[in-house]
């Protein structure tokens, strides 16, 4: 794999992604009628960002706590209050506001505070409140919540899936998969340490783009920046050496742990109680956070380094217990994800990832449906064996079930590369033909069952038998035996199945929209089961709508584009709702990205 440097700058600031059910949640809890709502969560998890956009267009009061005015009577409200007042009139003044948004009330001065309380108790004023969970909280802001003033939305990190939205919209373009999972992994959950990262590999031209594809590619250490120095200063700051020492060893053994009996248990102890490391259940000793390993080693001088850092032989026997239990997986039909950290670290760091390792590994990820992450691996085997033919077919086979109409030519010596390549130029007849004994699930993922009669079984034979009965609700239980071992595009065809199967329109719909939540997660997958799926029943106009709200217009500029009414425009998008089975426009835009999203 070759890659080209891209010098293009971070655009700032990242449109928001993700939490779409988080913002709809908070909207309605501040309708008419509703006291309003507390958010809380990590550090950096985009309470803030949450924040504004639920009261962004609205008539709403503003309001934050700082660190350096805790000590000062109503600092947070001093731009809405008069310079001296009491509680009393400072609630009599602000209960005429219809909304109030308070960020950062961990920060509150305990006046302050005691406003918003008060303000909650009298409820004429609807509040909007963000709060860090593991902060120090005054009081008369945790009696929002826990005396049940208020409802309370604990944000989780985001998902994987959302933050990969999230670094494609703030890196201008989508990342590597490898690369934006590493970037998720070590930044668990804090945005803020995500967008800098993020702004680091740009600014410093680590992000390189990856040979054939329109990605970009961060191999190597982690970039020093001063979010990153904040974050791990706990463990940069031991002043104690053994401690430090210890610190390092880890570090340096990374991926692989050490056994507790290999260091020192008082200073561990102390290490465990300051949350830098922790012991698992057998015994061995990990870094507490994925951010350390990276960065200590970043943080050590060369001699240091060398002292401690492995010779890479010692992580072959760790990478050969890898590839055994993904091989054992696959052949049991088993995909559930299983932690791999050698080969992950391997990848990262830029090292050689053997091909046999890696052909296994985009295997394992292909049946999972992470199609971009198949490719992705096979890449990576292929830079150390640029003729392996078993990567060399993984990838072929990724690209053909993401619908890339070129795959063939020399990887098509594999007769399931063949059934692909032949399926994604829509010729399903030829790719029928060359499902070879060895693959008779293919015939049924191409919607040939019969092509597969006695020649499968357990989860597949239920899927091809329910399949060749037309039995919508059989097929909708294949499809969740399916999902329940992993194996998510194959569930995901298996619920589009089963929406050409029911008789029942609301079954159709149920099962329509599971198809979509699966597919979405599986990374472009565009296979003959899931053409049409989206937008195949919507009406010409609708869809018309549809696509347009998808790409961001309003009611009122696809009601000036298409010389429609507003109320038109929305009567549409509400019946369009109601069929593809989304809650708002919110789903839109990954709905209308499945593939061929055109009418039968």
């Amino acid at each position: 794999m070759t890659y080209e440097q891209d010098a293009k700058t971070l655009e700032l600031p990242w449109p928001f992604t993700g939490r779409e059910n988080e913002l709809a949640l908070v909207r309605r809890s501040l309708t008419a009628g509703r006291p309003g709502i507390v958010v809380t969560g990590p550090a950096g998890s985009g309470k803030t960002r949450l924040v504004a956009e639920a009261v962004r267009g609205t008539d709403c009061a503003r309001a934050a706590g700082t660190p350096d005015t805790r000590d000062i009577p109503f600092a947070a409200f001093a731009h809405l209050l008069p310079e001296r007042v009491t509680l009393h009139r400072a609630v009599q003044l602000l209960s005429g506001a219809r909304l109030l948004s308070v960020d950062d009330a961990h920060l509150l001065d305990d006046a302050s505070a005691a406003l918003v309380h008060q303000l909650a108790v009298h409820g004429r004023t609807r509040l909007l409140v963000a709060a860090t969970d593991g902060a120090h909280v005054p009081g008369a802001v945790s009696r929002l919540w826990t005396g049940e003033l208020l409802p309370r939305l604990a944000l989780e990190p985001l998902p994987a899936e959302d933050t990969e939205q999230l670094l494609t919209a703030g890196a201008g373009g989508p990342l590597e998969p490898l690369t934006a999972h590493r970037l998720h992994r070590l930044c668990q959950g804090d945005l803020r340490l995500l967008r800098d990262l993020l702004g680091a590999l740009r600014d410093s031209g680590l992000l390189t783009r990856v040979d054939g594809t329109d990605e970009r590619a961060w191999r190597g250490p982690v970039p020093l920046t001063a979010t990153v120095r904040d974050r791990i200063a706990p463990a940069l700051h031991r002043t104690a050496p053994d401690e430090r020492e210890t610190l390092d060893r880890l570090a340096f053994a990374e991926p692989l742990p050490l056994p507790m009996d290999a260091l020192d248990l008082g200073i561990l102890e102390q290490l465990e109680h300051d949350a830098l490391v922790r012991i698992g259940d057998d015994g061995a000793v990990h870094l507490a956070h994925p951010l350390l390993g990276p960065a200590l080693r970043a943080t050590a001088g060369k001699l240091r380094a060398r002292r401690l850092a492995g010779t890479p032989d010692r992580y072959d026997a760790a990478l050969a217990a890898e590839q055994t239990a993904l091989s054992r997986r696959v052949e049991q039909a088993d995909v559930r994800p299983l932690p791999t950290p050698v080969g992950e670290w391997l990848a990262a760091e830029g090292a050689t990832v053997p091909a046999g390792y890696a052909a296994v590994r985009a295997r394992f990820a292909r049946l999972r449906g992470e199609l971009r992450e198949a490719g992705a691996w096979a890449r990576e085997g292929l830079r150390g064996a640029a003729d392996d033919a078993s990567c060399r077919a993984e990838l072929a086979l990724a690209a053909a079930q993401s619908g890339d109409v070129t795959t063939g030519g020399e990887a098509a010596e594999s007769r399931a590369v063949a059934v692909w390549a032949a399926a994604a130029r829509g010729d399903l007849d030829r790719a029928l033909a060359a499902v070879d004994a060895d693959s008779p699930y293919d015939a049924v993922r191409l919607g040939a069952p019969e092509h597969a009669t006695g020649r499968l079984r357990g989860v597949f034979a239920e899927h091809a038998d329910a399949l060749a009965r037309d039995d919508g609700p059989a097929l909708d239980r294949a499809a969740e035996r399916l999902q329940e071992r992993g194996l998510l595009l194959f569930a995901a065809e298996a619920h589009a199945q089963a929406v050409r199967a029911h008789r029942d329109p609301r079954a159709a719909r149920t099962s329509r929209t599971r198809a979509v939540a699966l597919a979405r997660r599986c990374q472009g997958a565009r296979t003959p089961a899931l053409s049409g799926l989206a937008l195949g029943e919507l009406t010409a106009r609708q869809r018309q709508i549809v696509t347009l709200a998808a790409a961001g217009l309003s009611n009122r500029q696809i009601a000036e584009q298409l010389t429609l009414s507003v109320r038109t425009v929305g009567n549409h998008l509400y019946s369009a709702y109601a069929r593809l089975g989304a809650g708002d426009r919110s789903a839109l835009p990954w709905l209308v990205e499945l593939p061929d999203a055109r009418p039968a």
